[in-house]
């Protein structure tokens, strides 16, 4: 049996911190470290900009989106085309796009994908919602980013028929050799993908 070498608080801390994506108990050990030396510089504002984002934090009513404001940033900048909705699973799919600045149109998050083994319906998911808003006027497009997986290919088939009956026309991210990729070093899945993908210079 481990002895304890710190009070409850700091044990917390580390509990908590390993919970993160991406952080096991070593790496939250010495994540919790870092913040309780540098705690005037990181730890304080740390903890005050964590208090600021669970008071202040709102998932956008349109979109899916989470930010301060609802409707959130994205929905309400007037710059952004409104004729086109780009569907992604997650709230990071979503800032992925952004951050790469490859999209104008507006987002909707669907909140995960299709999954008849962990039993997610397209009613756990905001497909309707997204119906709704395509089928509201305006929408000419949508451009479905989902994961190239077999939930995300069933999930972008299951929109497109939903949106067939709305006259919407419905697109898919294009699969297949990454900028930059060497054909040795990629799986069949994507060179069977890519081939199919070709068009012509």
């Amino acid at each position: 049996m481990s002895r304890r070498t710190t009070g409850p608080e700091i044990e917390r801390l580390i509990q908590l911190l390993a919970k993160l994506p991406g952080l096991g108990p070593r790496s939250a050990r010495r994540a919790a470290l870092y913040l309780i030396k540098n705690r005037e510089r990181l730890l304080v504002p740390l903890a005050t900009a964590m208090a600021e984002a669970r008071d202040k934090v709102t998932v956008c009513s349109e979109c899916g989106n989470v930010d301060t404001v609802d409707p959130c940033t994205l929905c309400t900048d007037p710059r952004r085309d409104r004729s086109t909705l780009c569907v992604v699973e997650d709230v990071g799919d979503l800032w992925a796009l952004e951050r790469a600045g490859a999209w104008n149109g507006l987002y909707h998050v669907l909140g995960g994908t299709l999954s008849a083994i962990e039993g997610i319906r397209p009613e756990d998911l905001s497909i309707d919602t997204l119906i709704a808003r395509a089928g509201a006027g305006g929408v000419k497009e949508v451009v479905l980013a989902l994961n190239a997986t077999v939930e995300g290919q069933t999930t972008a088939h299951y929109i497109t028929e939903r949106l067939k009956t709305l006259g919407i026309a419905a697109s898919r991210l294009a699969h297949g050799v990454p900028v930059g990729g060497e054909l040795d070093y990629l799986d069949e899945g994507t060179l069977m993908q890519a081939i199919r993908a070709r068009r012509p210079l």
